[in-house]
């Protein structure tokens, strides 16, 4: 807010800066040409000015750069005008705000709040609305743009969120210290990462107390993932390390068994228990999940109250929390696509804390299968960057000349965006030969992605220690944070995680050391964050007895075990495909994209031998990889594997067959699917709207 004492000084050059810190303070304004009488209050507004109307309870406050009869130079100045004002206003002036919420919470006497009352008798009478057919409901949100402050804590993928606020007109500011925090007038928590790492990051930099004071003055604030975690007391994942205990109770780990997959990863339903701004009147959504702990019932029972919605993943738990002004949810809308992006739209354009009486949507839920899109990305004999696909992993032309072109990165994941995949699969297959931290042209491929696309991403290719060419050392940890500041959600990792799988069983240990990537990245970013590509060729031998690696027995009657590989699959080694997923499992990787050498390119359907056999070793999820050739082999894959996802290229990229087609199949036969793809459903309303 402008100090009054510096109102007779300002310039009209002043007039946008004044205006802005005014929007801050005032959320209920708006920017109005008024048509005043010249002699008012002795002064003269002429007919059109430019000028500032901040709404309150008992009168109207107009800032207006004008000239005052004393005093002809331009100055910034206050008009308090009593109810009358709207006799002023041209017809087509627009509305005012709805009036906001009536509870006012407490607030903590550190924090800024707005200005006081002015209490004048002649002001009495009430504000008379502008023009009251207008006046907006909660169900529809107020095009106005703001600015929206993000807890900035040395998180993982944030950009896909910064991404969202601002393509819905609003700009970001990174809190980087406490008292921004303090003054903010919305405030996201993006949750990417572990609990521990978190809270210590969050004490390290001193936002426990603020977060604290923010929360219990019930201003608007959005938790996301591990941001709804923050809110309790303590989390399974981090023993001893105290959360902000806003909420009693304990995160705890899902309890697994009969099957069930964890970490949970996919489009779950969010089930809500009672209606709410935040939500609007839509029906029941699909978003994007992937945590391994939650708030069960135990932390529903003692918060009733604040339960929005609950899904269900082998146990029912809180999805959604809402407490007056402050909300948080397990999922992450920013990734969920035009669901998601409408629930952060309907946070930062309206007053979620109103009650409302709309019918609460039920359906039926349950964990969706995904279809992901994959994106083989290298060089090709020209320097670019181009989508490629192999045959059996050989990526150039029949007659051994250029590298296969099929498209460019960024256009075909907008497209897949579009037609409603449900992931996005980078995989860089040249970065080996490379410095990943100096390939700036695949970060600019997330970059460029993460502005238009918004479901998961994830990216693979050169994660592993290296030392560049000026001697410099760098961790597999730097390269993945690298990219998850471009805007991977998940990186995937190959030929590090053999060697990985190696060094653990050559150890005889049941654990780790903690030093290899699969860990050291598990450990900052969560067990969700990390995936392992599994590269598998067929070994044939005579009998089952002639080899200690786990086979399987073909069709034909042919024995065979997965001999897993490196450097591409140029490399065998002597690793069979059960060991190195229970490994990396024990490791702390949190899903498997499971590829087939043998089937790669020939479009005969998956190697569900291969699948299932991977699918009973272990409790992390599993991606189906290489072999589609048609909508019916993901139906078969996910009938006779209960795999959780299947993957494909080449069929997408050529146009044989499209992603919606692959998903109407799927819901034909009474798979669950998400039916949903781009923006086109999202109003976006903002700046310059």
């Amino acid at each position: 807010m402008v100090d009054r004492n510096e109102w007779p000084t300002r310039s009209e050059a002043t007039y946008d800066k004044a205006l802005s810190q005014s929007h801050q303070v005032h959320p209920n304004s708006l920017d109005l040409p008024l048509r005043i009488p010249e002699p008012f209050f002795g002064h003269r507004i002429p007919s059109g000015q430019r000028c500032h109307v901040v709404y309150r309870n008992t009168c109207i406050i107009v800032y207006t750069a004008l000239r005052c009869k004393s005093d002809p130079k331009s100055s910034f100045f206050p008009f308090f005008l009593p109810f009358f004002l709207p006799f002023f206003l041209p017809y087509d002036s627009p509305p005012p705000p709805s009036p906001p919420h009536t509870s006012t919470p407490h607030r903590s006497p550190d924090l800024p709040t707005a200005p006081p009352r002015l209490s004048m008798a002649f002001f009495s009478p009430p504000v008379l609305p502008l023009r009251p057919s207008r006046r907006r409901s909660p169900n529809r949100c107020t095009p106005r743009a703001s600015t929206v402050t993000v807890l900035d804590y040395g998180a993982g993928n944030v950009r896909s969120l910064e991404n969202a606020v601002r393509l819905l007109g609003h700009d970001i500011h990174w809190a980087t210290t406490p008292a921004d925090i303090a003054n903010a007038s919305k405030l996201i928590f993006p949750g990417v990462g572990s609990f521990g790492a978190a809270m210590r990051n969050l004490e390290s930099r001193g936002f426990v107390d603020p977060l604290r004071r923010y929360l219990d003055a019930d201003r608007p604030f959005l938790g996301i993932c591990l941001g709804l975690h923050t809110l309790f007391e303590a989390s399974e994942e981090s023993p001893g390390v105290p959360g902000l205990a806003w909420l009693p109770g304990t995160v705890r780990r899902f309890k697994g068994g009969d099957g069930l997959a964890v970490p949970h990863i996919g489009w779950n339903v969010a089930q809500p228990t009672r209606a709410s701004p935040l939500l609007g009147e839509d029906e029941l959504q699909r978003y994007y999940f992937v945590h391994s702990f939650c708030a069960g019932q135990d932390v529903a029972a003692r918060n009733p109250d604040a339960v929005l919605a609950t899904t269900t993943h082998g146990e029912e738990y809180i999805s959604i929390l809402q407490r007056g002004s402050v909300c948080a949810t397990q999922f992450h809308p920013e990734k969920s696509g035009a669901a998601g992006i409408k629930l952060i739209q309907n946070f930062l354009e309206r007053d979620v804390s109103v009650q409302v009486g709309w019918p609460v949507p039920k359906g039926a839920g349950g964990l969706a299968k995904r279809v992901v899109a994959c994106l083989d990305v290298r060089e090709n004999d020209q320097g670019d960057l181009v989508v490629t696909k192999g045959d059996q992993y050989d990526v150039r032309e029949e007659d051994g000349g250029e590298v296969r072109n099929l498209g460019k990165p960024v256009e075909l994941a907008k497209r897949y965006f579009k037609e409603g995949a449900d992931e996005v699969c980078f995989l860089n297959i040249t970065s080996f030969r490379g410095e990943p931290v100096g390939e700036t042209a695949m970060i600019e491929v997330l970059e460029r992605t993460s502005r238009e696309v918004f479901v998961p991403l994830c990216i693979g290719g050169g994660i592993r220690d290296y030392v560049d060419k000026d001697g410099r050392k760098y961790s597999a940890l730097d390269v993945a944070a690298m990219y998850f500041r471009a805007g991977a959600d998940k990186v995937s990792l190959g030929s590090d995680a053999v060697y990985a799988a190696e060094k653990l069983l050559a150890s005889g240990s049941e654990t780790g050391d903690g030093a290899s990537s699969i860990e050291r990245i598990s450990e900052v970013y969560g067990a969700q964050a990390v995936v392992i590509s599994v590269d598998p060729r067929k070994v044939f031998v005579d009998k089952a007895a002639d080899t200690a690696h786990a086979t399987v027995t073909l069709d034909d009657g042919r024995v065979c075990w997965y001999q897993c590989t490196v450097k591409g699959g140029r490399e065998g080694r002597d690793l069979d495909v059960v060991q190195l997923v229970t490994a990396a499992e024990r490791l702390g990787a949190g899903e498997v994209l499971l590829n087939s050498m043998d089937e790669d390119g020939q479009k005969a359907g998956y190697d569900l031998q291969l699948v299932r056999l991977v699918k009973e070793a272990v409790s992390i999820p599993v991606i189906a990889s290489s072999g589609a050739g048609r909508a019916e082999h993901f139906t078969e894959c996910f009938d006779e594997t209960d795999v959780q996802a299947a993957l494909a290229a080449g069929i997408f990229h050529r146009g044989e067959v499209s992603i919606g087609e692959v998903k109407q199949h799927m819901r034909g036969h009474g798979t669950p699917v998400r039916i949903a793809g781009g923006l086109e459903e999202v109003q976006v309303v903002g700046v310059g709207s």
